[in-house]
């Protein structure tokens, strides 16, 4: 009776231990500095708000969205940050729930919405970045405009992401498609000029801008398709590389956020989402880690106030790609770059 009586306390004991675990969420988004940042920076104050745990997937946007649409039944994450180009296409397979209203939701501008179902956790643009030594060196003027990939003095200098893996890639290609007379619906100009102009410039085709960074060490990387982001993280590790703002415009590229569909935590994966959104996740993220705010009542600091006002100018002439049009065409433009371009 007795040990009976102590294998039911037991029993009940570790049930109610099972119930009062720490619940676990898992949140996909790029790896390297975003990840730290996120991860020792920016979720404990949740974590322990919460008595939730909060683990990073890392990968890049299509990495991520291909986990989640090949578990899209059975969710194994439950909020993912990923390029707005590639949220647009989760958005159109159904993998994104709406945002909850919030009041943090309320602070973001409309701009940085993308439908009902995501929203920017950081500002970004696709403009120029150039080898600022050689440059220097060559008596080079700093690049002006989206056609200097084009110029003769950038032979076999210019570095070109893959316009198939890399939204970079696809955002120069489609601004040079533009200065020849096309848009998103029409490409045509920009695969029939590519192959006499930029064609002769391009060094290599790489998948990633990973790349970049070694290659303007060794200077065989002039100029390239990068955000002031990336720029500024690649300069702070003594990489040689400077921004330039076309006068075109460069191309917003914004990461944003969205809380996954059939997920077994729905609420408190909105409270993440909303809590991402707030001032005091996003100020660490600055400061740590260059991710200019989403929120306008984020606080700067003297490290990072040039920075974000600087995007906010670049935001200002942005150009914003018509991605529901790209996301349809863009398999076939994958072919054909691959056929054309690459081959």
């Amino acid at each position: 009776m007795h040990l009976r009586l102590a294998l039911s306390c037991l029993s009940l004991a570790l049930l109610t231990g099972t119930a009062h675990a720490a619940p676990t969420l898992y949140l996909g988004m790029n790896g390297g500095t975003m990840e730290r940042v996120y991860a020792d920076k920016v979720l404990p104050a949740f974590e322990k708000a919460n008595n939730v745990k909060v683990v990073i997937v890392p990968g890049t946007s299509s990495d991520i969205l291909a986990k989640v649409q090949a578990n899209q039944a059975n969710p194994q994450m439950h909020v993912m940050f990923l390029d707005d180009g590639i949220m647009y296409r989760a958005i159109a397979m159904g993998l994104c729930d709406k945002l909850a209203p919030s009041p943090t939701l309320a602070q973001i501008p409309a701009k940085a919405r993308i439908k009902e179902q995501a929203v920017a956790v950081t500002l970004g643009v696709t403009g120029l970045g150039y080898n600022a030594r050689l440059f220097k060196e060559k008596g080079w003027a700093a690049p002006t405009s989206w056609m200097d990939l084009a110029d003769p003095r950038f032979k076999e200098k210019v570095v070109f992401q893959s316009l198939a893996s890399s939204t970079f890639g696809l955002h120069g290609f489609l601004m040079f498609n533009r200065l020849q007379g096309g848009d998103e619906t029409n490409v045509e100009p920009g695969f029939k000029a590519w192959p006499s102009t930029v064609g002769p410039n391009v060094l290599e085709y790489i998948a990633s801008s990973a790349k970049i960074s070694e290659m303007v060490q060794t200077d065989e990387a002039a100029i390239f398709p990068l955000t002031p982001t990336q720029v500024a993280t690649q300069k702070l590790l003594g990489v040689p590389m400077e921004y330039a703002q076309p006068k075109e415009g460069a191309v917003v590229l914004n990461v944003a956020e969205c809380v996954i569909a059939r997920n077994d935590q729905p609420e408190l994966a909105q409270k993440l989402a909303a809590f991402l959104l707030t001032a005091e996740a996003q100020a660490p993220a600055l400061e740590e880690g260059d991710q200019i705010p989403s929120n306008p009542t984020t606080p700067t600091t003297d490290k990072t106030r040039e920075r974000v006002e600087a995007m906010q100018s670049y935001l200002q002439t942005a150009i914003s790609i018509d991605w529901d049009q790209v996301n349809q065409a863009r398999p076939q433009w994958n072919a054909r770059w691959s056929r054309s371009i690459e081959r």
